[in-house]
């Protein structure tokens, strides 16, 4: 069972955690929304599940993961998700009524299910460019903390939450997320600003930032039809 205290690991603990990654991925024709003044509708449906694809496949790719838990209702999203190489892929219907918070309790949920010895980190399903050894990095660095997380490029928000075993999360994703979890007991991370971990989608700027960073190939087969990367 989860408890709201926890120790810190000592060093050699800390060393041997593995992770399930939670990504919850909303209906794509609901996503991005701050995107609809430069998106029409279909191209933001494009986007949010070319992104939640390289999300997810980044972190199969990464070490420390053992499974990846994919809470969403789109059968576009689940499809690709159960296709991805690399950790094993759940997935999770989203729940209804939904909000990223259910998502985030049914994918924790889902996780502590299927194995309760590993540690439970929330991944957010817009991170394009998402490298998988940035991630690997912060579960690293994670694993010597009950709680932690890593702040977006912008400073404000969280791309990533985390918890290792029989801990539980204190969520508090929304507007001023970043500085919710860290009152939350949640410890901020020293991930450097250039990482690919904090380069969420939020508006027009973030995918030129992606763009520099290095797309994903489901998001760069897009950014490239929309003509925001050379062809190759």
């Amino acid at each position: 069972m989860a408890t709201e205290g926890g120790c810190v690991p000592d060093g050699s603990a800390a060393a041997e955690v593995r992770w399930t990654v939670v990504v919850p991925v909303k209906a794509a024709r609901l996503g991005k929304t701050r995107l609809a003044g430069d998106l029409g509708p279909d191209q933001r449906v494009e986007l949010v599940r070319a992104m939640a694809s390289d999300t997810v496949r980044a972190a199969a790719q990464a070490r420390a993961v053992v499974r990846v838990v994919v809470v969403t209702g789109d059968e576009v999203v689940a499809a690709e998700a159960f296709a991805t190489p690399g950790a094993g892929v759940d997935v999770v219907p989203e729940p209804f009524p939904g909000g990223l918070g259910a998502a985030v309790r049914a994918g924790v949920d889902r996780a502590r299910g299927l194995d309760a010895g590993t540690g439970v980190a929330v991944l957010l399903g817009d991170l394009p460019a998402l490298r998988p050894a940035d991630l690997d990095a912060a579960l690293t660095a994670a694993a010597a903390h009950p709680r932690a997380h890593v702040a977006d490029a912008a400073g404000t928000g969280t791309t990533l939450l985390t918890v290792v075993p029989h801990v539980a999360p204190r969520a508090r994703f929304g507007r001023g997320s970043a500085a919710a979890h860290a009152a939350a007991g949640h410890v901020a991370l020293d991930v450097g600003p250039g990482s690919s971990l904090r380069q969420d989608v939020d508006v027009r700027a973030d995918l030129d930032a992606v763009a520099r960073l290095g797309a994903g190939p489901r998001t760069a087969e897009v950014l490239t039809a929309w003509g925001r990367l050379p062809a190759a």
